[in-house]
């Protein structure tokens, strides 16, 4: 049998605007769940740049995070990192990287996951609040099963 590729299972967003803190609210779900030993999780929080060294230690990275595509509130979007590139890779900068560059980088560094899959969610509330608006706190279960799947 074939070895599990080491996976990280990153959440990323802001707990301080409602639904837009979704992924790491996935994250402190998944630790009460049980894992793979080949599954790792991370609170990414806000951070771009600075996941760089990270995202290059794994063979695959699923990422969870809000994702406004005028969609209706609670939808679950997946895709690819390609789907997501700046038009002009070629004229990112370390300064003020999101995740999407953050990922191109790694890419043109020759050191990127083998496999990213991105999961985002619609959010329905973004204002200063730290809680989830009720249909998406309804929807970590669902959200982390979606998780775990991928990972198998």
């Amino acid at each position: 049998m074939a070895e599990k590729p080491r996976t990280l299972i990153l959440g990323i967003g802001n707990i301080l605007l409602g639904d837009e803190g979704i992924g790491v609210r996935v994250i402190e779900h998944l630790r009460n769940r049980p894992l793979p030993d080949f599954v790792d999780i991370l609170d990414g929080g806000t951070a771009g740049a600075d996941l760089l060294d990270t995202l290059c230690r794994y063979e695959r990275v699923i990422l969870i995070d809000a994702l406004d595509g005028n969609y209706p509130p609670g939808t679950i979007v997946q895709m690819t990192p390609d789907e997501l590139l700046p038009p002009n890779p070629s004229a990112l900068s370390l300064h003020d990287l999101d995740l999407p560059q953050t990922l191109a980088m790694a890419k043109m560094l020759g050191q990127a996951p083998k496999e990213v899959v991105i999961v985002g969610i619609q959010p329905e509330n973004t204002t200063c609040t730290m809680e989830l608006s009720p249909r998406l706190k309804h929807l970590l279960p669902n959200i982390a099963n979606l998780l775990l799947s991928l990972v198998n």
